[in-house]
């Protein structure tokens, strides 16, 4: 099972351009399941059945684009987003794409200081064949010292996931998102639940960048990236998949893990993010399990 975590950039930048890229990456990638964050979704247009969102949502229109399902989960409070392009009319949320049907999904706000702008975070039960996939995604606060916060953030997204982690399947949950924290902080450390207490008692997440290979370029926030060049700070890596640990047959166990979309497309930087991407094994114990 191949898994893409993202972080879109919402309506900033050259968006419909980067609009473009972003899907010609996905294509290449060919990922059975991908967790976004900052997806713009234009009010007033698509708010209905699923086919008729599609086109005032980036997730559907993606999603249509791919040949895949899709689920939405809209931030709790988008006005501070929205003033920044000075557009009240566009949303902002996390979503998830699924090679395979969305069984179930529900969606929280994460908490933030009072005037902080909204967070969120996703739950999507995947129907994936042999075991159904518990799946999130999530997006949290980027203030640099709001490490404190985002210690809150990841305890209510640990409790999330210990709700809907269950459903009678073997498979490992899958969390993904922009952390907004480097490897080493309070709060990737604490949602991790190995290196200090965890967050739920018993409930620990592998960080899959720990399997990549020694050296492999890892920061997702580059100084490379245009987009990112004008804030002079350290690149660094912010954007996560974790998983649980594995189920019968090492089924959800990490084969490989890469950065995607950390090059221009056809002249067009897609994000100022770049993607993580992670190759799980499917259980059967035999080869890797890229894009299956």
């Amino acid at each position: 099972m191949r898994v893409v975590t993202w972080n879109l950039w919402w309506r900033f930048g050259p968006w419909q351009e980067r609009q473009k890229a972003i899907l010609a990456v996905l294509r290449e990638l060919r990922p059975d399941v991908v967790g976004l964050q900052e997806v713009w979704e234009q009010h007033g247009e698509g708010h209905g059945e699923d086919e008729e969102r599609g086109e005032g949502n980036l997730a559907g229109w993606l999603a249509r684009e791919l040949g895949m399902h899709w689920a939405w989960g809209e931030y709790g409070d988008a006005e501070r987003w929205q003033r920044r392009i000075g557009d009240p009319g566009v949303g902002i949320g996390v979503a998830v794409l699924s090679r395979w049907p969305v069984l179930e999904s529900a969606a929280i706000g994460l908490p933030t200081a009072e005037g902080g702008s909204g967070r969120g975070a996703l739950h999507a039960l995947l129907d994936a064949p042999g075991a159904p996939v518990p799946f999130f995604t999530a997006h949290l606060s980027s203030e640099t010292d709001a490490s404190a916060q985002r210690c809150r953030q990841v305890a209510a997204l640990a409790e999330f996931v210990a709700r809907h982690r269950g459903g009678g399947t073997d498979h490992p949950p899958v969390i993904t998102g922009d952390f907004n924290a480097w490897p080493d902080s309070d709060e990737v450390r604490l949602f991790g639940g190995y290196r200090t207490a965890p967050a739920v008692p018993g409930q620990c997440f592998f960080d899959v960048w720990e399997y990549a290979e020694p050296g492999a370029p890892s920061a997702t926030w580059d100084l490379a990236n245009p987009y990112v060049a004008a804030s002079h700070g350290p690149s660094v890596r912010v954007d996560y998949i974790h998983v649980g640990p594995p189920g019968p047959g090492g089924l959800g166990h990490v084969r490989a893990v890469t950065r995607a979309g950390d090059a221009p497309v056809d002249g067009v930087w897609p994000s100022d993010h770049a993607a993580v991407v992670v190759d799980l094994a499917d259980g059967s114990g035999a080869g890797a399990a890229a894009g299956g």
